[in-house]
């Protein structure tokens, strides 16, 4: 039953305008719609996700939710011209980014980032 049902990503905002302003300005989404409480319900790909007001955000340090990607280095480029920082991750002997991006032997690549709230997003090539 649960393999049918559409899962999203619900990601927490300490502060609910600027998370607006960055995912409008960064990455060029607009919310699909809002709450009374002010939740923001945006969609990238077909999928939903919620950015909600949290005293917790921030707080998780593991990846929130990613990106498969068809054109890795164009949205790469596309999001370092709107300002967006790459993170340097380091997996030891599996690789480390570099310039902010890991590329695997076989040639795939990943890269990740953060939002204004500290909520981690994976970009990764598709399949």
């Amino acid at each position: 039953m649960i393999a049918n049902i559409p899962i999203q990503a619900v990601l927490p905002a300490s502060d609910i305008e600027r998370a607006r302003s960055w995912y409008s300005e960064k990455l060029g989404l607009e919310p699909i719609s809002t709450n009374p409480f002010g939740d923001l319900r945006y969609e990238a790909g077909g999928v939903e996700f919620l950015v909600y007001q949290s005293e917790l955000a921030g707080t998780n340090h593991a990846t929130a939710a990613g990106f498969r990607l068809e054109d890795f280095d164009e949205v790469v480029a596309f999001l370092r011209s709107n300002g967006v920082a790459f993170e340097h991750v380091d997996f030891g002997e599996m690789g480390a980014t570099i310039n902010g991006v890991i590329t695997t032997p076989d040639g795939q690549k990943a890269a990740w980032f953060k939002d204004s709230e500290g909520n981690t997003f994976a970009l990764s090539m598709a399949d």
